[in-house]
């Protein structure tokens, strides 16, 4: 299982939408693609991947699609997620 989410993060994509996700909020697959520069299709598959790994659940709303975090992830996989989060956050501030 933590290969799974290891990998389902390893994509710089799929890391941004996360990144976006963790704020606990429900996002719009249209906010998503704004801010990732993405196609709709591109951010549609990648959105797929991170559903299939467990790690957000989505919500049909008219022709759009929310999204967010899985509010039931166990607690050693929100420990992966939580300090690939934060290694990715400091590497952009370092970067900086």
């Amino acid at each position: 299982m933590p290969i799974a989410i290891l990998s389902a993060l390893s994509e710089p994509t799929r890391l941004g939408a996360m990144r976006i996700l963790a704020d606990g909020q429900e996002h719009c697959v249209c906010q998503l693609m704004a801010r990732l520069d993405a196609t709709q299709s591109r951010m549609s598959r990648h959105m797929q991947t991170l559903k299939q790994a467990g790690l957000v659940v989505d919500r049909r709303d008219a022709q759009w699609v929310r999204y967010r975090l899985n509010p039931n992830l166990a607690p050693q996989i929100r420990a992966i997620l939580d300090a690939v989060l934060a290694a990715a956050e400091a590497e952009e501030r370092n970067a900086a």
